[in-house]
């Protein structure tokens, strides 16, 4: 090898396997090392609950639940509503739960933004009313929404907080959306209370499913959540809501935590989300449905 050109390919024959060989042995070490990993990921997972930087399985974050005999079927007692209102629509938009509660029968209450006069003979005829609490510490950024969306979210976790008795599902609505109780019970009685279950409808509107989630109840035609669930959602929903600044109103954030927990959306067309109807009022009035199965 005295020939300076023969040295000179050698060397460079040398150099490219060196890199090659080089490279080689990188991705057996990084296929080793990810291996590795991979099996004390799943010898030590069991360990996260005790770990208070990372999200244990939710099973670990709720305390346990005494289960409700699955023999005693769901009735109306079982069920909480929790209904989002304004004062400023409160009038009128008071006559729609009329139609529908059933006093002494139905459970729940009506929560608004702030107080509003109430005539002595609604009284028995209305739900409790209550007071949402403050939620101005929370950041709003979309452009187009309004604030009420993050108060009317907290309904849920708000209504958990009332530690009520003998709770199986909180079923949420607005003040325009007219339920027929006897159809929701019948459909609730197909799940078990004690799972997480989060039963809904998407919006009849195309437009709006695209603009929002397939994987979103709507608020309109109401929705269920089931007290274990409800639980969990209350323990997490603040720090939630902090993360989606920019969602729009109530519905988005809610799906947005109960994509958080892992829990999807169980579809039941019975809840429905109707366009404007006006037999009552003056005006452009919805009346929404939820439950027409």
């Amino acid at each position: 090898m005295n020939n300076p050109k023969q040295l000179e390919h050698f060397q460079s024959s040398w150099n490219i396997t060196k890199v090659v060989t080089i490279f080689i042995f990188l991705i057996f070490m990084s296929y080793l090392f990810y291996t590795l990993g991979f099996l004390t990921y799943n010898n030590t997972s069991h360990q996260y609950d005790k770990n208070p930087h990372i999200l244990s399985p939710i099973k670990h974050q709720i305390e346990p639940i005494p289960k409700l005999s699955l023999e005693q079927k769901t009735n109306i007692s079982h069920i909480v509503f929790g209904i989002g209102a304004s004062s400023k629509l409160w009038n009128h938009r008071k006559e729609y739960i009329k139609l529908w509660w059933k006093p002494n029968i139905t459970r729940g209450n009506v929560w608004l933004d702030k107080k509003v006069k109430i005539k002595p003979s609604d009284k028995k005829l209305l739900p409790t009313l209550k007071i949402s609490s403050d939620t101005s510490k929370f950041k709003y950024k979309h452009p187009h929404g309004t604030r009420s969306g993050i108060r009317i979210s907290r309904i849920v976790s708000e209504t958990v907080r009332l530690r009520l008795e003998n709770v199986r599902w909180f079923v949420m609505g607005d003040d325009d959306t007219f339920f027929v109780t006897e159809n929701l019970v019948k459909l609730l009685q197909k799940y078990d209370h004690n799972g997480f279950y989060y039963i809904g409808a998407n919006s009849e509107s195309h437009f709006q499913n695209i603009n929002f989630s397939y994987n979103m109840a709507y608020g309109g035609g109401g929705f269920a959540i089931s007290y274990p669930l409800a639980v969990a959602l209350e323990r997490m929903q603040d720090r939630c809501i902090e993360r989606y600044p920019k969602l729009y109103g109530s519905d988005d954030r809610i799906q947005a935590c109960m994509a958080e927990l892992g829990v999807p959306l169980t579809i039941e067309k019975g809840f429905h989300q109707v366009s404007s109807f006006q037999p009552l009022f003056f005006g452009k009035v919805s009346i929404l449905s939820a439950c027409l199965v």
